[in-house]
């Protein structure tokens, strides 16, 4: 097998043992931080999310992840020629048995003042990785495109950062919305919203939070300094499932802000709230991923894959449509409704626009522009 080039984008071999070496990879990784997870609960779980599984249900997922870590590993050194990804997986998976992997643990888990999510990262990480990469392989929209494409690894490391500080995330978006709507009566609206059937209060949230981020996705576009950060996340041309976990800091925290709000004001149930950051995780994905699927009939009533590129497309003749995040009726309203058929686009990212590889440049990109270079911006938030 021909050494994969990195600035092109890594080729999957079939056959070659190179998908069964990443993968067993990534299955003894996520194992390792599982360990850990488990050794030291207070610290690295999440006490709202601990609520919903199992210490048992957790041991029994480790072990079978460990296992089938072994598995793929075996699989790549008897197809490749190149050993180094079996070997790799086989010494993290073997690290994660030695730790405890096979008896582990649950206990009782004391309060601290401070956690990261790496429960959430590793269970969002294997649950999203094991829906899409399948289609992605079965149905991709871009067959040219690289599974490993030149930024995948700069994408992968969006989403550890703002899985890993989810509590960090958390605490700064809803502050706003208590701040600014805390000392308010709301206790009679609140409690009309908390007594409507599931579906209706679930589907209200969408559509009340999908309006506030429509109007926060158009600032974005259209303020010159906002947009700085908010192209950053156009700033991929290559859609996938990790694409959309490609978003600045200060995008995050406007946009995240603003779709508290609502949540909070209208005091939607904890089981709402709940559901509704597991469908949002999921739809983000989704919507981003590399999939030519177009759901029928579907795409006119929810967001779906298509109409989200044509929000991405390249071609300044296309820039401004597409701004909701879950119902495309909103865009329709507001007049920037586009979904020409089964058209999709013919490439994704900013044509106007230069952008650092790697995380932490493209952390400080839009930091670093001169206040006298506005001639670009103004060029792009003017046709967006």
């Amino acid at each position: 097998m021909n050494q994969p080039n990195e600035g092109m984008g890594q080729r999957l071999q079939i056959g070659e043992g190179y998908i069964s070496g990443n993968i067993s990879i990534f299955l003894a990784m996520l194992a390792q931080g599982a360990v850990l997870c488990f050794h030291y609960p207070e610290y690295l779980t999440t006490p709202e999310f601990r609520e919903v599984y199992t210490g048992e249900s957790m041991k029994v997922l480790l072990m079978g992840v460990i296992v089938a870590s072994f598995f793929f590993a075996t699989l790549s050194f008897l197809l490749s020629h190149r050993k180094k990804r079996a070997v790799i997986g086989i010494v993290i998976s073997a690290l994660a048995v030695t730790g405890g992997g096979f008896d582990v643990q649950a206990r009782a888990v004391e309060q601290t003042q401070w956690h990261l999510g790496l429960d959430w990262l590793l269970l969002d990480l294997l649950l999203l990785a094991v829906i899409f990469v399948p289609i992605e392989m079965a149905f991709p929209k871009n067959k040219q495109q690289s599974r490993f494409h030149a930024e995948w690894r700069t994408d992968l490391v969006y989403f550890v950062i703002s899985h890993l500080f989810i509590q960090f995330f958390g605490v700064i978006t809803q502050a706003p919305a208590k701040l600014l709507f805390g000392w308010m009566g709301l206790a009679p609206l609140q409690h009309w919203v908390q007594n409507l059937p599931f579906v209706l209060e679930f589907l209200l949230a969408l559509l009340v939070t999908d309006l506030f981020q429509y109007a926060a996705h158009r600032l974005f576009h259209s303020h010159v300094y906002l947009w700085r950060f908010h192209s950053v996340h156009h700033s991929t041309q290559a859609m996938d499932w990790l694409a959309g976990s490609r978003t600045h800091f200060v995008d995050i925290f406007v946009t995240r802000s603003i779709s508290f709000i609502p949540l909070y004001v209208c005091g939607f149930s904890e089981i709402t709230f709940s559901a509704y950051i597991l469908f949002v995780s999921i739809h983000a994905v989704l919507i981003h991923a590399n999939t030519s699927i177009n759901f029928g009939w579907l795409r006119y009533l929810l967001v779906t894959p298509q109409f989200h590129h044509w929000h991405h497309c390249e071609d300044p003749a296309h820039y401004g449509k597409n701004f909701a995040i879950h119902f495309p009726l909103i865009d329709w309203v507001f007049g920037t409704y586009y979904l020409p058929g089964n058209e999709w686009p013919a490439a994704t990212g900013v044509r106007e626009g230069s952008y650092p590889k790697g995380y932490l440049k493209q952390l400080t990109h839009p930091f670093s522009k001169s206040p006298f270079d506005t001639s670009l911006d103004a060029a792009e938030t003017s046709s967006r």
